[in-house]
């Protein structure tokens, strides 16, 4: 399972995906151990909000974690098979091994979408 996590700061998990253009990504080590396999840092032009093409690197996620989203980017998403999770989860490692195992993360924060 690949699992991509928003992190402008690459420290934290941070929201407004749509506008966000990096990544952490984390993969199964092997072990059931989330480890982090690699990062995503897009230009401006490749943020879900200004992209309009067909193929993203995003795309090739099974799972994409979030602070908040609107629900046009869910469903966006959705249409490459990439389950998004909004989180209130920080931290990024101990939110894609709770992915891992199967558990939930806790509810985003509530905030005004514009």
């Amino acid at each position: 399972m690949k699992i991509g996590i928003t992190s402008q700061n690459f420290r934290t998990v941070t929201g407004h995906a749509g506008k966000s253009r990096r990544f952490l990504i984390y993969e199964d080590d092997g072990t059931g151990k989330a480890v982090e396999t690699g990062r995503l840092n897009l230009p401006r032009e490749m943020s879900m909000h200004e992209f309009r093409g067909i193929e993203h690197p995003i795309g090739q996620l099974d799972v994409l974690i979030t602070g908040s989203c609107g629900e046009g980017f869910i469903r966006r998403l959705a249409q490459w098979n990439v389950t998004v999770m909004p989180t209130a989860e920080t931290d990024p490692q101990k939110a894609a091994q709770t992915v891992l195992d199967g558990g939930a993360l806790p509810p985003p924060e509530p905030h005004e979408h514009h």
